[in-house]
């Protein structure tokens, strides 16, 4: 199985993090964060290791337990939210009832790689589009829009939505050709295949299970819906797009999902595709996987 060869985004010369994040340490089923001011500790099921700076963890700022919710000394204040710099980014923060911050760290990995597929096609003179789908609170999204691409973000979440255009304004990006689509992914690539729309590039991050946009009875689930997903994704992709697909699945691994790029770009197209784990590096020294992704780049 290839790797993704790319540099880890969001690094610094030095190889760490951009200040407003660091992943402080992972083990016994938690990993330990600084967002900002704030320092989260919060369930990790890929940290499976011991704990290598246990004597940290006390110093928590804020503290999610599954079935109990957030705790700590700083919860009142954070719930009034609060802001940090991803990327260049001004990312708004609060925590919500699922245990989420509103950024996913893991998701600076790749922007390393969508920025040369953005950045170099724009070079060329090309128009890029790019399709988001389960685009939550807007990092990537802000981060191509930035960079010269017209972004069609994809949520089925009406309040993720509207905290990624806060997001949005937050940055000046406000004006940029961003279209914000409350919307289940599926149901939304069909009518884009209905209407023979092409994009340059699909981005996707599903989760597990999820909710859809519209009534209780849909819903998303990986084991059933990703391939169908994908195969619609294959017919909005042009001849030389890119995709990056993300998974945060027990046992969805990189080869899985470097197997599920044939259901986007059927074999013989020429191009050249990679997988990887996503992994974060706590300054501990601790790795936290966190999934599994696949790239594919359609210029070869």
């Amino acid at each position: 199985m290839p790797d993704d060869d790319n540099d880890a985004a969001g690094l610094s010369d030095d190889g760490t993090m951009d200040d407003d994040y660091e992943l402080i340490d992972a083990g016994d089923g938690a990993r330990l964060e600084r967002f900002g001011t704030f320092v989260v500790d919060r369930p990790a099921p890929g940290a499976f290791s011991t704990r290598r700076s246990p004597d940290r963890w006390a110093a928590a700022d804020l503290r999610f337990d599954r079935g109990q919710g957030w705790s700590g000394p700083a919860l009142a204040e954070a719930e009034k939210g609060w802001t940090i710099h991803l990327w260049e980014l001004t990312m708004e923060l609060r925590p919500t009832a699922a245990g989420q911050v509103g950024v996913y760290p893991e998701h600076t990995e790749h922007l390393s790689w969508l920025a040369g597929q953005v950045t170099e096609r724009r070079a060329a003179g090309e128009p890029v589009e790019v399709l988001h789908l389960f685009a939550a609170t807007g990092l990537a999204s802000l981060a191509m829009a930035g960079w010269g691409a017209s972004v069609a973000h994809v949520d089925a979440a009406r309040p993720t939505i509207a905290w990624a255009r806060r997001n949005a304004e937050r940055n000046g990006l406000a004006d940029k050709p961003v279209r914000w689509i409350v919307d289940d992914a599926m149901a939304f690539a069909e009518r884009e295949r209905r209407r023979g729309r092409r994009y340059s590039g699909i981005v996707l991050d599903p989760p597990t299970y999820g909710h859809g946009a519209r009534a209780a009875s849909t819903s998303w689930s990986m084991e059933r819906d990703l391939a169908p997903l994908l195969q619609v994704c294959g017919t909005l992709l042009a001849d030389d797009g890119f995709v990056l697909l993300t998974a945060h699945t027990e046992g969805i691994g990189p080869s899985e999902l470097y197997d599920a790029l044939e259901d986007v770009v059927p074999p013989g197209r020429q191009g050249s595709a990679g997988a990887s784990d996503v992994e974060l590096h706590a300054t501990s020294g601790a790795v936290l996987v966190l999934g599994a992704a696949a790239t594919w780049d359609g210029r070869g």
